[in-house]
């Protein structure tokens, strides 16, 4: 049979691709064939009106909304998350090609639609529960500042490593730049990153109100992050005005207007009167009381000292683990990086520890399956090699396969050895100001051989913990030789 599938993640970055290689696995493996067109962070590779017409069904297998979905009106569906198509793919495409069987397509996507560029995607699927739908709009907000954070972050972290921490006393590049200064390219490069995280709050709280009321959000949401900003709310009052943008706008959609009016509602009205509201709610009603909510958990992190600080360090690494990329792992993540903003000592320790613990899982399974290859399956063995790199890029999704084909043992193996990695590191003091990179930022680290003695340590934690757990109730290696639908990413 022929089918096509959408995957898409809120980050859009490995669960997305790692979903799409499944999917073509079991599909080669079946005998089908199967064009996948994943909706990430580089964009959409979108498929052809005529892949699409040719289609016996079609998979999503998405945790967000999938962008132009009307392009497969009257195809058969089947609709599931990203993790049900890398631990299952063959299933998936079992039930695609009974949905087939039972209601074949009655109506062909309109001409064309396929070769629509990619769009902003709402991330939001429909007829979700209130909780999952407040987790998408907060994930939704999350992917469209991770590339302010890796821009803005790196470039900072790189200024800091030319010219010093004194860097942030330069002039502006404006009124002096010698070309022939490694201290004002240092400058310049921090200069420039600081104007890329300048736009965090207001990147988070626009696109989370985007999620929530589309389009004419945006404008409020963004307009409600800057005075978040300018106020001291912090990430706090971005994530706040966020969803009152959202809400705002979303009641006032709802509203019925005259055929007159409503062309112009989307574009003008909705944006000026969201703005005001949101701006008057910031401004005079909430935002004080936020600031000073943020200024009390800034001074509570800035007095952890001892066993608070490594309790904070053990729970963030053990929720870095523990869903390795997913809404669990982004929380502590979001967590970090919003502490960069402040610049204090002990939010350098926080991203620190979370970089750290997040770096373990693919590190320590790889190193399993080197030591102790006959306890894993062949495909296994095989996500083995990627996972070395991909744990030393701090990408944690590169456990996912072991952790798909084996969760039980797996998943408490890692958590235990990235809790032992944030404790150790909080309790060794690293610092750490760029917000991703891994082992490839570590000259920009604080404490950077404590640093690696706390990674090796959960790494080993880990690898040991993962081993003796597979032993158990084995009285030999395993039999399954098939290959892992869920195994490596291109």
């Amino acid at each position: 049979m022929k089918f096509v599938a959408v995957t898409a993640c809120p980050t859009g970055i490995a669960h997305t691709y790692m979903a799409a290689e499944a999917l073509e696995q079991a599909a080669k493996a079946a005998g089908h064939e199967i064009k996948v067109e994943t909706q990430g962070s580089a964009g959409a590779n979108s498929l052809s009106a005529a892949e699409v017409a040719e289609a016996d069904a079609v998979v999503f297998a998405a945790d967000v909304g999938v962008q132009d979905r009307d392009r497969f009106a009257g195809k058969p569906t089947v609709e599931a998350t990203v993790k049900q198509a890398i631990n299952d793919a063959a299933g998936l495409l079992e039930r695609a090609a009974a949905a087939s069987a039972e209601a074949p397509a009655t109506a062909e996507p309109a001409p064309g639609v396929a070769q629509a560029g990619p769009e902003l995607a709402t991330k939001v699927v429909a007829g979700a529960g209130i909780g999952s739908k407040l987790r998408q709009w907060l994930m939704t907000g999350v992917s469209y500042v991770i590339p302010f954070v890796a821009a803005g972050g790196l470039l900072v972290a790189l200024s800091f490593a030319l010219g010093g921490y004194q860097i942030t006393d330069a002039p502006s590049v404006t009124e002096h730049f010698d070309a022939a200064s490694l201290t004002s390219w240092a400058a310049l490069a921090n200069q420039i990153g600081s104007a890329a995280m300048d736009f965090l709050v207001p990147v988070l709280a626009g696109f989370i109100a985007f999620a929530m009321a589309d389009r004419p959000a945006i404008a409020p949401g963004f307009v409600g992050g800057a005075i978040a900003v300018t106020v001291g709310a912090g990430f706090l009052g971005g994530l706040v005005a966020g969803l009152l943008a959202g809400a705002v706008v979303g009641a006032l959609r709802r509203i019925k207007v005259p055929r007159a009016v409503a062309g112009v509602m989307p574009v003008m009205v909705l944006p000026l009167l969201g703005s005001l509201v949101v701006g008057v709610l910031m401004f005079v009603v909430i935002g004080g009381p936020i600031a000073g909510a943020m200024a009390a958990l800034t001074g509570w992190l800035n007095g952890l000292t001892g066993a608070n600080a490594a309790l904070l360090g053990a729970l963030l690494g053990a929720m870095i683990a523990f869903d390795m990329g997913g809404p669990i792992n982004k929380v502590a993540y979001t967590f970090a990086v919003g502490g960069l903003t402040t610049g204090t000592e002990t939010s350098l320790e926080i991203m620190a520890a979370v970089m750290a613990a997040g770096m373990t899982p693919p590190l320590a399974l790889a190193l399993a399956a080197t030591v102790r290859a006959k306890l894993f399956t062949p495909a296994e063995r095989e996500s083995a090699r990627p996972a070395w790199l991909l744990g030393a890029s701090f990408i944690t999704e590169g456990a996912i396969p072991f952790a798909a084909s084996d969760p039980l043992r797996v998943i408490p193996s890692i958590v235990v050895g990235s809790t032992a990695t944030g404790a150790l590191s909080m309790i060794f003091g690293a610092t750490l100001r760029a917000p991703h990179g891994g082992l490839f930022v570590l000259p920009l680290v604080g404490q950077p051989l404590l640093y690696l003695v706390a990674i090796l340590a959960g790494v080993v934690i880990s690898a040991v913990a993962v081993i003796f757990a597979k032993q158990l109730g084995r009285a030999q290696a395993p039999a399954d030789t098939t290959a892992d639908a869920s195994a490596v990413p291109a």
